[in-house]
């Protein structure tokens, strides 16, 4: 299977999702895996525009992941540049492991249009306020995923995680899975989490999933209709 055959026959399911009415509004992000190398990374940003053009907004962005201890993202630069100049937009893994912090400060620069992980970024972790000025500054949204940090040992425990200081800051996070198969998790396990770890009322935690719908890459109809869903299900929710 070819990367192009492969992206097409995840945006047939999406389709055929749709078609049978399947409560779910995907959107596809085509990954770089940093191990790979620059000229891979140039030709999936090639696939990424392609497919952007022309399967009806559903291929609208790049995710850069991959083993965070292999390979420079400088060396990627140049084909993440080109992704967010043709109009695709950036999720980046950035500050995985504490050795990353000239990486990030760099990758920042882009910036993206969020961040994966973003474990070392905070001075509390080991990072530095200068990094988190710039995620500040351009307003980005941490994807946090707890059990897989925990599972992947970058977080000793729970009560550790990350999440508590943007959440203090009031900066915008979205809790994740990050791979609920691989991690053994699902989303209302990692909420579940969240909320026994860092003491959150119901309320706190409903603010935090209807918030998550802001940093989503959709239209604002789509976050629009999103809204109206969580604003009509509160009251089962809290009854």
């Amino acid at each position: 299977m070819t990367k192009k055959s492969y992206i097409e026959t995840v945006i047939k399911a999406i389709k055929q999702c749709k078609s049978e009415g399947v409560d779910i509004d995907v959107r596809f992000l085509v990954a770089i895996d940093r191990r790979n190398g620059t000229e891979v990374a140039m030709e999936t940003v090639k696939l990424a525009e392609d497919f952007m053009l022309s399967s009806e907004g559903l291929v609208l962005g790049l995710d850069l992941s991959g083993d965070p201890t292999v390979g420079d993202g400088k060396d990627l630069l140049p084909a993440l540049q080109k992704a967010k100049n043709c109009g695709l937009k950036l999720s980046l893994h950035l500050s995985e492991v504490p050795s990353q912090l000239e990486e990030s400060d760099m990758l920042l620069d882009l910036p993206p249009d969020r961040i994966g992980h973003g474990t070392f970024l905070h001075p509390a972790m080991g990072g530095s306020q200068g990094l988190v000025d710039k995620v500040v500054k351009h307003n980005i949204p941490l994807e946090l995923c707890l059990t897989s940090n925990v599972k992947g040992q970058t977080v000793a425990r729970y009560s550790d995680h990350h999440f508590k200081h943007w959440y203090q800051m009031g900066h915008p996070s979205v809790i994740c899975t990050d791979d609920k198969g691989v991690f053994s998790t699902d989303l209302s396990q990692e909420y579940q989490l969240a909320a026994s770890t860092f003491d959150l009322s119901r309320e706190a935690v409903w603010k935090l999933s209807h918030d998550a719908i802001d940093c989503i890459f959709a239209p604002d109809t789509v976050k629009q209709q999103l809204k109206q869903k969580w604003i009509d299900l509160k009251p089962q929710v809290f009854k």
